[in-house]
């Protein structure tokens, strides 16, 4: 492996090829072995894949898909495979690499390079006015982290992020820790992906999670996918997608670029995936236009509404409706305003596929609306989310076999974060069994989330930024502004198994500190432990790690949260008198605590001893719907659409095939037929007709905004392509840059990184 150090930008030698018609199959089994053997060889790849998502192995680190009940002995997908090879690669960043690379080397690197040099191994520090990081003692670096937190004028400066790899243990420990100091400063990714899904849901719901079961998929009638590509970013979902198939349901698929998993499956587990034609797995195609997906389910719903005029007591549920929801009338005559020259502009769909997708649903007995970011990362995703919920209590699919809502998370933990408390708004009730558990006093002011806390590093509120398992400066928006913010803190921490570019943006004091990874096996005083994980369906399991650590300097994220907090809280204040150091031996102890403070987790310990673990309740499928008026809430909401200027296009960022969250495994997008470049962008023909821009030109992104400010993108290749007319799409972290910080969803403040108004402006013009 070369260590020869390459530009940010690696060489553009793009290629394309037409797009694919189907995922998985041979192929996908080749690239995952080939990238395993690279990174890990033959018998670290054996023990990893043959445990990966087994009852008592391994969880993948690499999506929140659940595990089916009956597991195959390959229970993993492509992605999957590559991202536990990755993490349980044989290289080694080591004290001698960082002697080699100053920190301002490394930052003009790109982020597959910093990546594929391995996993980090010790403790490091750059110092003031230092160039490059050195080695660090663990005791020194707590000592530092405590001097720096016990420095502040107040908790409130201190900010502790953290990702969902985190598992639940280190999760409940990190806020625990956080709160026992003082502040609610505790921001993670959902802020940036999923935080608009929690609010629609928690507003309608009174449950901030999904309400469907592994099984719902399998049994339902109907399934709409919707902003959404689950053949890369959550494969195994098209395994479940193909049973509901084989059981006689129907698929809908709505999205603005066609994916070649919602056209085909071929599951490489079958004889029919391996010499077949696979299974077709989307009925119906709707491309729509980035952010329509409002305007499509008010129509839907005007639909039904006039079809249960035409047809009363046929069409809705109305017993449902009457005892479980409150708004209706509202909502019925605010949806009655729909027209259909406005959903058609939003949309860019023909009225035709509209009723199409209108019969699908009369057709239906239990019908499941799943999404992802496509709907989250928008201005008015909250609405969206509100409105879908609309849409399923009309004919009362939800808390029945078959029905509900099935927001997909993408990272493997990120629902149970959630769950743990990472969250800088927490309930009362949460802050109330904490301090009757521990005997402190929880701080109650909400805390930054991850658009907040950015503003406070920036404006001087916040000096003290702990980053826990995550890539903050890659996932953030507006990178220029999230960089600067970070680089003016007096002390960045980053809690990492391998590098990245958080590493490289540095405050004052800047410490890397290693830690196992989810592959590695975690001994501990009392014995091998074990953690646990909650998935996108609230199943919570076990994940044990089988390969001997990357170096025996390392720390479990366990470890170094309680250590850091031993060192910070003393033993004068009530969180010093928290058994930091038990936990650190028996992670068992951690998970009696959370089994008194975390509603559901009742006999923690004994539950999920049990294969594949327990599912948490969720009131919905009880009837029961934890609102201020104890139901569910139907709602109105203002068709909201984006609108882009004449020559001008809709930008949604997204992430290739060979990429997990801001890590890119190799320069390909195999599906989309983008070979060897990342800095393209991808628009229909006809669009590009109309700008008088050819195939493979070379352009700049400028995003422009409603204060006249724009920002650049620069030297992207432009492909043509079938995407939904008006739009266009381009890879992230690349385009975070054209995302200001203030461009939030309404509600639940996510950037709004998949509707951004770009022009594209050939180099030559600029030049």
């Amino acid at each position: 492996m070369s260590r020869r150090r390459p530009d940010a930008d690696p060489q553009d030698d793009l290629t394309v090829t037409p797009p694919k018609q189907y995922a998985a199959g041979v192929p996908a089994v080749a690239h995952a072995m080939e990238y395993a053997l690279a990174q890990a060889g033959p018998k670290r790849t054996m023990l990893t894949l043959l445990s990966l998502n087994q009852a008592e192995g391994i969880d993948c680190p690499g999506c929140a898909w659940p595990d089916p009940k009956h597991r195959h002995k390959n229970e993993y997908c492509e992605n999957g495979a590559k991202h536990v090879s990755d993490e349980a690669t044989t290289r080694r960043v080591t004290r001698e690499f960082f002697a080699e690379h100053s920190v301002a080397e490394l930052g003009a690197s790109s982020d597959m390079w910093l990546n594929q040099q391995g996993r980090l191994t010790e403790p490091m520090v750059k110092r003031p006015g230092a160039t490059h990081y050195e080695p660090i003692g663990w005791d020194e670096a707590f000592g530092i982290m405590a001097d720096e937190l016990n420095g502040l004028g107040s908790p409130d400066e201190a900010m502790f992020y953290t990702s969902g790899r985190l598992n639940n243990e280190a999760a409940f420990l990190l806020q625990l820790f956080a709160r026992a100091y003082g502040t609610n400063n505790l921001p993670d990714c959902s802020n940036m992906c999923h935080e608009s899904s929690g609010s629609g849901l928690g507003e309608t719901l009174g449950v901030g999670k999904g309400s469907v079961s592994l099984d719902d998929i399998h049994e339902s009638d109907l399934v709409l996918v919707v902003g959404q590509n689950p053949g890369t970013n959550h494969p195994r979902m098209l395994s479940a997608l193909e049973e509901t198939k084989r059981n006689g349901g129907r698929v809908i698929a709505v999205n603005p670029l066609p994916e070649a998993g919602l056209i085909r499956f071929k599951n490489p587990q079958k004889p029919s995936g391996v010499v077949g034609k696979g299974t077709v797995i989307a009925d119906l195609f709707l491309k729509i236009r980035p952010g329509g997906d409002l305007a499509l389910f008010q129509m839907l719903n005007r639909l039904l509404l006039d079809a249960e005029d035409a047809a009363p007591g046929t069409v809705l549920d109305h017993d449902f409706i009457a005892a479980h929801t409150i708004g209706y009338d509202a909502f019925a005559a605010h949806t009655r305003t729909v027209t259909w020259e406005h959903v058609l502009e939003a949309t860019g769909l023909t009225a035709a596929e509209i009723e199409a997708v209108h019969r699908e649903v009369l057709g239906a007995r239990k019908v499941i609306v799943c999404w992802a970011m496509g709907l989250t990362q928008h201005r008015h995703g909250v609405p969206t989310i509100r409105e879908i919920v609309s849409f399923l209590m009309l004919r009362g699919n939800l808390g029945r076999p078959g029905a509900g809502v099935c927001p997909v998370r993408g990272h493997s933990n990120v629902q149970g974060d959630r769950t743990m408390g990472i969250w800088e708004r927490v309930p009362d009730s949460f802050l109330d069994a904490l301090a009757a558990e521990f005997d402190f006093t929880p701080p109650r002011a909400h805390g930054y989330d991850s658009v907040a806390g950015v503003r406070a590093m920036r404006d001087g509120r916040a000096s003290v930024f702990v980053g826990v398992a995550g890539n903050f400066v890659r996932a953030m928006s507006d990178s220029d502004v999230t960089e600067a913010a970070l680089r003016n803190c007096r002390l960045t921490v980053q809690i990492s198994t391998k590098l990245n570019r958080s590493h490289t943006v540095c405050g004052d004091t800047a410490l890397i500190l290693p830690t196992l990874g989810r592959s590695d096996r975690d001994v501990q005083a009392t014995g091998e432990q074990f953690v646990t994980v909650e998935d996108s369906m609230s199943e919570v399991h076990q994940s044990r790690g089988r390969l001997d650590p990357a170096s025996p300097h390392l720390l479990s994220e366990v470890a170094i949260i309680g250590r850091l907090a031993r060192r910070t809280l003393g033993h004068d204040t009530p969180g010093g008198a928290i058994p930091w150091e038990d936990f650190e031996a028996d992670y068992a102890l951690v998970r009696d605590r959370i089994a008194r403070v975390v509603p559901g987790f009742a006999d923690f310990n004994a539950r999920v001893a049990a294969p594949g673990g327990f599912r948490l309740p969720n009131p919905v499928n009880e009837g029961r719907f934890p609102t201020p008026s104890g139901k569910a809430v139907f709602t109105c909401n203002e068709l909201d659409m984006i609108a882009a200027p004449k020559g001008h296009l809709v930008l949604q960022s997204l992430r290739s095939h060979d990429q997990w969250n801001t890590i890119p495994y190799a320069m390909n997008d195999r599906y989309r037929g983008i070979h060897d470049a990342r800095r393209v962008v991808m628009v229909n023909p006809d669009d590009l007709a109309e700008l008088g821009i050819a195939d493979r030109d070379l352009v700049d992104i400028v995003s422009i905004w409603t204060d006249g400010t724009e920002r650049r993108a620069a030297g992207f290749r432009v492909v043509a392509y079938p995407a939904a007319r008006g739009s266009a799409a381009a890879y992230y972290p690349e385009t975070n840059v054209l995302v200001p910080l203030d461009s939030v969803a309404d509600i639940s403040n996510t950037p709004t990184s998949k509707g951004v108004i770009v022009r594209l402006e050939p180099v030559a013009a600029r030049v």
